[in-house]
């Protein structure tokens, strides 16, 4: 079982031409869904409006095989980023928060993180009280269990940014594989290198840091590996969920290979899991919004 932390809420599609379209989304719970489609055991733990827009993201959830027993139901309009694509396909993300469902998780049952594996990232590390929730959570989970943080930075509501660098800071402390971007690696540590402040990330705990890329690859690197791992050419429709996607890709495979949280400094192993991973993305950016592949979608062999 994997323990999904964070936020659900409605993205706003907004095509260059201004077409407009409501899709269910958040990172982690997009990660969530897509680690269900793969067949992986996942719970997301969140909270959600008990408005049309909530019930339309708990039935999501459990279509795709996600364990909603820690799903909190509450009493506030759903959360909303309105995501405008550019010629591309890149989003650029606008969001709707205060007074919103998803910061309403302001307690975390720990017999709802009792997994082998704990993920969590974007708005859920931002959002206040959700963010001081998922971080007393992180902070108290079981030594064997790993924890995975997809950083995915946002700027444009981070209204303090130290409080959240010092938060997200001890959340990387705290895990074993930490994801991230360039951009994300641009805003943490303006003015250094790339590789440097990712060097940084892993000198605060994890065992591994990875730099995603784009059509450059990901970088894998450990205390003593660097490497980069390419990513196939594919004809690009949006980003959306691309991210979210990479990262149930790389738990799922990681779980359906039998490694455990002492693997994470193994550059073989995480190799792998990055290119079963990316597997997962590349098919993603082909498709409209966060649709992430069933397993059926994939190769017979694409976990071990």
């Amino acid at each position: 079982m994997i323990s999904v932390l964070g936020e659900a809420l409605i993205d706003l599609v907004i095509t260059r031409a201004g077409e407009v379209d409501a899709e269910l989304g958040g990172a982690p719970f997009n990660t969530a869904r897509a680690c269900g489609r793969l067949g992986t055991g996942v719970r997301f733990v969140g909270a959600v409006s008990d408005d049309r827009f909530g019930s339309m993201l708990a039935a999501r959830l459990a279509d795709d095989g996600v364990d909603t027993s820690a799903l909190v139901r509450v009493d506030l309009p759903t959360t909303l980023a309105a995501a405008e694509l550019d010629d591309s396909g890149a989003a650029t993300y606008r969001f709707y928060i205060e007074g919103t469902s998803a910061p309403a998780l302001d307690t975390i049952d720990p017999a709802s993180v009792d997994g082998r594996a704990i993920f969590t990232g974007g708005l859920g590390l931002v959002l206040e009280p959700m963010a001081d929730a998922i971080a007393a959570a992180i902070d108290a989970r079981r030594p064997d269990q790993l924890v995975m943080v997809d950083v995915n930075c946002r700027p444009i509501v981070t209204s303090d940014r130290a409080r959240y660098v010092d938060r997200l800071m001890g959340v990387v402390a705290c895990a074993d594989v930490v994801k991230v971007s360039d951009e994300d690696l641009a805003y943490l540590s303006p003015d250094v290198e790339p590789t440097a402040a990712a060097r940084a990330l892993l000198d605060a705990g994890p065992s591994a840091v990875l730099v995603t890329r784009g059509a450059a690859g990901v970088q894998v690197l450990t205390g003593d590996a660097d490497t980069i791992v390419e990513v196939a050419p594919v004809q690009v429709v949006d980003t959306i969920g691309a991210g979210d996607s990479f990262g149930a890709g790389f738990l799922s495979w990681w779980v359906a290979s039998g490694a455990g949280r002492d693997d994470t400094g193994n550059i073989d192993r995480l190799v792998d899991a990055v290119r079963a991973a990316n597997v997962v993305a590349g098919i993603v950016v082909t498709r409209r919004g966060a649709e992430p592949p069933w397993r059926s979608d994939l190769p017979d062999d694409w976990a071990p």
